[in-house]
């Protein structure tokens, strides 16, 4: 019973993606697939998303061609799985600006987006400087930022300093500065509406890739003696994406399957999934009351 349905939607992936990128210090370790998705959430009357994905054309794609990503599908087409078009998306919430996360924003034109007002204003810092430097700018689209703030030329971003409660009811937002990037969040649902939840829900953007930054390596579920290790990229600093996973954990009472890691692969075998006609995984995190599974 809940308020709100939530899943997982793959658009594209990385076959082959270094594990040492996944989790820090895992080098020399291999590979792992890396899905490439964002969350829907659906119930008390807004159909909302975490994160947007990536457009696949101009600069868009030349960062999607470098990182080696396969299979790109439109929102269109990926929210269609779920009957769920953009236009009806009312909200949106950006846990950070890095590519394949913010740049479908035109995509949504009846959507309000959310964004830590330092994510976007360091992200515009961190363009102006010598080109030296650019290392930074690694995982970022400057037309993303660029759209970004055209989104608040119409009246369509509202940037947050830090946590704000009930953007939706029941749904919050929390920062973790200089952590994977200079202003990422993560979005806490409380799907039963009560200040003090017994059934809250995580989605930890990239602050968590998989399920071993939270559980230690293996990604083993209830371990007895479980350490949080970060993932490998950390424009702030990995001692942040700590702290950060420690909060997360706290608001689920240390019930890590409730933070859920949109880059894990192994989602699959933890929730309710299926792949659609395009090769995509949908993952079917919970329903809302009266709401029927996608999946099944």
């Amino acid at each position: 019973m809940g308020d709100y349905s939530i899943w997982v939607l793959e658009y594209s992936y990385v076959t082959n993606y270094h594990k040492s990128g996944v989790l820090y210090g895992a080098h020399n370790q291999g590979y792992v697939k890396l899905p490439y998705c964002y969350a829907l959430i659906k119930g008390n009357g807004h159909t909302a998303m975490i994160d947007v994905g990536y457009n696949d054309k101009d600069y868009g794609k030349v960062l999607g061609d470098r990182f080696g990503v396969e299979n790109w599908r439109s929102p269109r087409t990926v929210l269609g799985g779920v009957g769920v078009t953009p236009e009806d998306v009312d909200t949106v919430f950006v846990t950070h600006a890095h590519f394949d996360h913010f740049g479908n924003v035109e995509d949504f034109p009846n959507a309000t987006f959310y964004i830590q007002e330092r994510e976007i204003a360091k992200w515009a810092w961190a363009m102006a400087l010598p080109d030296r430097m650019r290392w930074m700018m690694t995982a970022v689209d400057p037309g993303d930022i660029v759209r970004g703030l055209d989104l608040a030329r119409q009246r369509r971003l509202v940037t947050v300093d830090g946590a704000r409660a009930n953007v939706l009811p029941g749904v919050d937002l929390h920062a973790a500065f200089d952590s994977h990037t200079f202003g990422s969040q993560w979005i806490t649902v409380r799907n039963d509406g009560e200040e003090n939840s017994s059934d809250t829900w995580v989605l930890a953007g990239d602050l968590v890739y998989v399920f071993d930054n939270i559980e230690g390596p293996g990604g083993a579920v209830d371990v007895s003696d479980p350490i949080y290790v970060p993932v490998g990229l950390a424009t702030g600093s990995q001692t942040n994406l700590v702290l950060a996973t420690e909060e997360m954990m706290k608001q689920v009472g240390y019930e890590s399957r409730r933070v859920i890691p949109i880059h894990e692969e192994r989602l699959r075998d933890r929730f309710p999934s299926r792949i659609t006609e395009d090769g995509l995984r949908i993952t079917e995190i919970c329903l809302a009351d009266g709401e029927t599974s996608k999946v099944s």
